[in-house]
């Protein structure tokens, strides 16, 4: 029987044609030399361009390249890469390369270290390397604090695209996730949260933004934002919906 992998690379992708063979190329440089098994899932979520054809120019058997139509948003993508991952180990990145995949195995060895739930990136740890506009900076400060206000999460970033999970812990939340598109990040924590899951450990991460991607940045992505985390809040808070989901098969 095949063993499992240790590590699962999701990597959510819209309109990175650009992007994404550069991505996955850097990967396979760097953990070709790692003591353990990986993959690596590209979900590329009904994008219009060469997403796709991009990513398949990869022939290596630890790439799996899966697309659908029409795009329904970075979180259903999250959630469909899970569902196909078979890592002891998933990890979600970002497709324009902004994470330099030779601190993934950094994580994961925190992961083992810790007996973590989650480790996730942070822009704000003190050893973090970060090239990033400086009105995101501002976006993501009041975001935050938004977020310790309304939630009481001890996590100083949920929005950098850099996380790592349990596989039990994945499967547990990600079936609970309702946001498709903007607040996925911090709905993925509440969850993780509100189901026990407290043992979330933050990691530096060496990043330089991509302003390829399709991000934040604008009026009506903000104010999505906003929107859809008054949505979790209301879930997790007034409807106590996150421990109350059963998942297909309790």
């Amino acid at each position: 029987m095949e063993k499992n992998p240790k590590l699962s690379i999701v990597i959510p992708a819209y309109k990175e044609e650009k992007a994404i063979y550069h991505t996955i190329d850097e990967i396979l440089k760097s953990h070709d030399i790692l003591d353990y098994d990986y993959e690596v899932i590209v979900v590329v979520d009904g994008s219009p361009d060469k997403t796709a054809e991009e990513a398949r120019r990869h022939h290596s058997s630890k790439v799996k390249v899966y697309e659908y139509s029409p795009n329904h948003g970075k979180g259903y993508a999250l959630k469909f890469g899970t569902e196909k991952a078979k890592g002891d180990i998933i990890t979600f990145t970002d497709a324009g390369g902004d994470f330099d995949p030779r601190q993934f195995d950094k994580c994961v060895r925190l992961m083992e270290i810790f007996d973590a739930d989650f480790v996730i990136g942070s822009k704000r740890h003190p050893a973090s390397k970060v090239n990033y506009p400086f009105i995101r900076k501002i976006y993501s400060w009041c975001y935050q604090k938004m977020i310790r206000i309304l939630f009481g999460l001890n996590i100083t970033d949920t929005q950098t695209g850099l996380k790592f999970l349990k596989r039990e812990v994945a499967k547990d939340v990600m079936p609970r996730l309702q946001v498709k598109r903007f607040a996925f990040d911090l709905e993925m924590l509440v969850i993780a949260w509100e189901l026990g899951y407290r043992r979330i450990f933050e990691a530096p991460v060496e990043m330089n933004f991509n302003a390829t991607g399709v991000g934040a940045g604008n009026f009506k992505v903000i104010k999505n934002m906003f929107v859809d985390t008054l949505a979790v809040f209301y879930r997790a808070k007034v409807l106590n919906y996150y421990k109350k989901f059963k998942k297909t098969g309790e």
